[in-house]
């Protein structure tokens, strides 16, 4: 039943592998482009921008004067007002009309504050549009990498199954010869069946990989694709990474979730000056036009007064200045001043914990990266001790100077070892590039 799975296994791999071999190919900004256009998240974010543009336009517009028109129709039946301003029972049909306009003059500088205000809100919203964009980014660069790293790893445990497939070769002919025993050609052959398990893990590895990364793009798997393979950076021992200090010191002027809490303290200080200027009186203009038409509308004589007549004669405009004086009400402007000065203060808080979270996130990421760097140095000179130490295992196994467990267990650790420098390897370029991403680099590979 296991051989059956694993052959199964084996078998779905290699349908899948030959669908991607058929596949395109995508380098990583490929997949940033994709995102970009296609991921919900940057959308939505698109939307709130473009919601914040109106705002800013309508209070620009605000400031204009307004214009409004009105007509009115009405029928009056049993006593009704007539033309010489005396009651009558008539039935009547009017028409009226009115037009107005009011434009506000002064009122404590709050329209001036309040385009302001929507302006810095705006900017917040593009500032959160690309921290969404570089959060896509990141993700990308991780799981493009991960499948990178699951790659080369394919590799390594092809190379020792070859390796074990040679050694078989001659331990069966060592057997055959009378001189080594069976049971080393078994032990060697259960080596192998382990390392093919292994390859088929690898694989899977791969496959779930790419579903990862097909996923984090939302991009259906029907329309999946291979990812480009890139000369990737050498990893040497003299290699130096930028301070962790330095980074932020960059990152903290140019990372655009630190603008946005800036401007969120910005736009607070504005709000604070919208609410005082209620304190100020408000000075506005406006002007009327007003007319009307009655059917049974008659002059001293009884004869009827025409159309033309009675708008001529109803009309009537005017035009003038409202002051508007606060005296009390309520203490609203005064509780909406203290409301706006806690709003600024906890929005000051807010860019505190934005710097502080970006500063861990900097520190952790050059920890991690050091660290790689560190382990990867190790491993290297242990994988070309552990490489030495096997060849040295494989001449004494093949004159029978050692038994297949000692054998299989210097080649295991030489493959733990070779795993081991290829996750720091690629473990230490994401951190690297998450560095320089911070310092305003854009990622590539």
């Amino acid at each position: 039943m296991k051989n059956l799975l694993t052959l199964l296994t084996g078998v779905l791999f290699i349908a899948f592998s030959g669908a991607v071999n058929a596949q395109p190919t995508w380098d990583l900004q490929k997949c940033f482009d994709y995102a970009i256009e296609h991921n919900i998240q940057i959308k939505q974010q698109s939307l709130n921008t473009q919601y914040n543009e109106n705002l800013v336009k309508q209070a620009k517009d605000d400031k204009l004067p307004n214009l409004n028109a009105q007509l009115g129709n009405d029928f009056s039946f049993g006593r009704s007002l007539t033309y010489d301003n005396t009651y009558d029972n008539i039935n009547s049909a009017s028409v009226s009309g009115y037009l107005s306009t009011n434009m506000t003059l002064f009122n404590g500088m709050t329209l001036s504050n309040t385009v302001k205000q929507r302006q810095l809100d705006l900017e917040v919203t593009l500032h959160e549009l690309q921290k969404t964009k570089d959060d896509i980014m990141l993700g990308i660069a991780a799981e493009y990498l991960q499948i990178l790293f699951a790659e080369e790893v394919i590799e390594v445990t092809k190379a020792n199954i070859e390796v074990t497939k040679h050694q078989i070769e001659r331990t069966r002919q060592l057997v055959e010869a009378g001189s080594a025993a069976k049971g080393a050609l078994l032990e060697i052959e259960a080596q192998l069946a382990r390392e093919e398990l292994q390859l088929v893990n690898n694989q899977n590895a791969v496959q779930l990989s790419y579903l990862n990364l097909y996923q984090f793009l939302d991009l259906p798997i029907s329309e999946s694709f291979k990812v480009e393979k890139p000369k990737l950076p050498e990893v040497q021992a003299n290699l130096t990474i930028m301070n962790a200090f330095d980074v932020f010191n960059n990152a903290v002027n140019t990372r655009p979730e630190i603008k946005a809490a800036q401007l969120r303290v910005e736009s607070a200080m504005k709000q604070l000056d919208i609410v005082r200027g209620n304190q100020h009186p408000n000075l506005s203009f406006g002007a009327n036009y007003y007319n009307q038409y009655n059917n049974q509308y008659n002059d001293i004589f009884g004869n009827r007064i025409d159309f033309g007549e009675q708008l001529k004669n109803n009309s009537r405009s005017s035009l003038g200045f409202t002051l508007s004086i606060p005296i009390f009400n309520r203490f609203q402007v005064r509780n909406g001043i203290s409301n706006s000065e806690l709003q600024i203060e906890d929005y000051k808080y807010q860019l505190q914990l934005a710097s502080n979270v970006l500063r861990k996130d900097i520190e952790l990421v050059y920890t991690n990266a050091l660290a790689a760097l560190n382990r990867y140095i190790s491993t290297q000179k242990a994988v070309t001790s552990m490489a030495e130490a096997f060849r040295y295992t494989e001449e004494k196994f093949n004159v029978g100077m050692i038994n297949t467990v000692e054998y299989n267990q210097s080649k295991n650790n030489l493959t733990v070892a070779q795993s081991d420098l290829i996750q720091a390897k690629y473990e230490y370029i994401f951190r690297t590039k998450i560095l320089d991403f911070y310092n305003g680099v854009p990622i590539t590979l």
